[in-house]
Parts: C-alpha cells; structure tokens; sequence
C-alpha cells in the first residue's frame, strides 16, 4: 500500500515537473537564445523574456538581429524592438538596410525607420535607387496652334530619392507635372507636323522643367513612345461657331415672322373693323333716302337717277371683275 501510494506521488510529481518544463519552454525561448548565440548575437535570456512581457514575439526581433549581424549591421535588439512596437515592419527594414549597404548608399537606421514608418516600402524605395523604374503615362492629348490635336505617349525613368522620401510626392504627381509639360510644349507648337517630325524636342523641353522638384524621385530621362495625331479641334471649334451662328439667326428670323403675323393679324382686324362700319353706314342709306322723300328734300326723278348711277358702278365693277378673271387664266 505504502509503495502504491509513493508511485502516485512521484507519478503526479513528474506530470507536474513536466508542465512547468512546457511552459517555461513556451515562455522562455531558450531555442531562439541558443540560436541566436551562436549567430553571434549577443542577447540574454531575460531581454528575452522582458519581449513577452511587452507582448512582442521574440522571433520578430531576433531573427532580423541575427540577418543583420551576418550582414556586417551594428543593430541593436532595443532599435529593433522600438520601431516593431511603433508599426513598423522590423523586417523589411533590415533587408532594405543590408540592400543598402551592399550598394553603398548612404542610409542610417533612423531614415529607414521613418520612411517605413511614413508608409512608403523603404525595400523598394531601396531597389529603385539601385535600379531606375520606368513611370508609364496614359495617353495625353494636347493642341498645336493649327488646332490640330496631337495624343502622347511618354515613358519616364525614375530614381527614387532616399532623401526626399519623407514628404516627398508621389508617382501621380510625376504623372501629372509630365502630362503639364508635354500640353504646354505641343500648345506652343506652330504646327502639329513639327511636333511629329521632332518628337525629342516635347522630351527635352518638359525634362527642363525640373518636373521632380519636391518630389521622392529623380527624374533620369523622359521618352516620347507614341504620337498621333488626333481631331481637327480648329475646325470642330468653327463649325460649332457656325452651328450657333445659324440657330441664331434662325432664332431672329423666326423672331420677325412672328412680328409681321402679328401685324399681319392687327391689319385683319382694323379691316374688318372698316367693313362693319361701312355695312352699318349702308344699312342706314335706305332709311335716310326714304326720310328724304318722306320730308321732299329728294324728288322721284332724283332718287331715279340715283339708282342709275347705283347700277351703272355695279356693271362697271362686275366687267372689271370679268377682266381680271380673263388675264388671271392667260396667266396660267
């Protein structure tokens, strides 16, 4: 019984031992340690755990230390550390600083923690300085002088300025100070034909703007890849001109027909006016004739005579209308 009783001791004992082994292995990255001290990495074990403790992954720190030290890099795990627990990325930081020194540029931890930290990839801003990148523009469409549209291409090789990289600007804004300069060189040409037999000149005239002031990158060259030549914007420009200068003048024409159908219809109606006061003035002869016989201011013979001369005009009218009638239909 006493026997039994010491094997479940010593059992619970060693399962407890083994516990306490797993989690101060798991706690305690005594592999990293080993690993790194035989790297040459000079770094103990309490520095280690002090990384847990501010909730750091040792390796994050440890492994860049280790590629640094083989580098030749004098870094030290508190730089490393800071800059992890300030955002950045400890270890394309360390690749871009060993990139550096193997191209022998000029860059110090500091410039490359706050480049990475600006947000800018320091590797790559690294590898565009060792080898030049190539900004391609859409297609940029600018007028000659003869108002003839010309469409560029260009191709603009890059380097990216370490010392500007903080606070410098961007690809867009090479872009677009290109695309500026190459709209303002064509727009000063005479001639869009001597835009495309000396394309050179759009490129030397834009790289002598200093188009890469102020920003990240160094401008090495600007090359013209394509140019066409696009719409006759002159001549589109004056048949709009022409377009508007005729709805215009329609616009007055139909202006003054409206005026003389309006005067038109005011004559009518004054006409008309005329017609029914000379109908009520005919309407009142009979009874101012039969008042005058009436009161002997006109005799029989003289009313007569007036109806003579009532019926002579009427025949006369009608030959007259016969007349015209007959010319009308000679006419046709």
């Amino acid at each position: 019984m006493r026997f039994y009783s010491f094997n479940l001791a010593f059992g619970a004992m060693a399962v407890l031992i083994i516990i306490l082994l797993i989690l101060f292995f798991t706690f305690v990255p005594v592999g990293l340690w080993i690993t790194a001290h035989f790297a040459g990495v000079k770094i103990k074990i309490s520095e280690l755990i002090g990384m847990r403790l501010r909730r750091v992954r040792p390796s994050v720190i440890v492994n860049p230390l280790i590629k640094s030290t083989k580098a030749g890099l004098h870094l030290k795990a508190d730089q490393l550390e800071a800059h992890y627990l300030a955002g950045g990325n400890v270890n394309t930081l360390v690749d871009a600083l060993i990139a550096a020194q193997r191209a022998e540029i000029d860059l110090e931890f500091e410039r490359a923690a706050a480049i990475d930290l600006a947000g800018r990839n320091v590797l790559e801003a690294v590898q565009v300085s060792v080898n030049p990148k190539v900004i391609e523009t859409p297609n940029i469409a600018a007028v000659a002088m003869n108002g003839i549209e010309v469409i560029v291409k260009a191709k603009v090789t890059v380097r990216a300025n370490i010392e500007r990289l903080v606070g410098g600007a961007g690809e867009e804004t090479i872009i677009a100070r290109v695309g500026e300069g190459i709209v303002t060189t064509v727009g000063s040409a005479s001639s869009h034909t001597g835009v495309l037999e000396n394309p050179d000149s759009i490129s030397q005239t834009v790289l002598d703007k200093g188009l890469d002031s102020g920003t990240a990158f160094e401008i090495l060259s600007i090359d013209i890849a394509d140019v066409d030549v696009g719409r006759n914007i002159g001549a589109k420009l004056q048949t709009d001109q022409a377009e508007a200068d005729k709805r215009i003048a329609q616009a007055k024409a139909e202006e003054r027909r409206a005026m003389a159908v309006a005067k038109e219809q005011e004559m009518i109606a004054e006409v008309r006016s005329m017609r029914a006061k000379v109908v009520e003035a005919e309407s009142k002869v009979p009874l101012a004739l039969a008042k005058a016989l009436e009161e002997g201011n006109l005799g029989a013979m003289d009313y007569y005579h007036l109806k003579n001369i009532v019926s002579d005009t009427d025949m006369r009218e009608s030959i007259a209308k016969s007349g015209n009638s007959d010319n009308e239909h000679k006419k046709k």
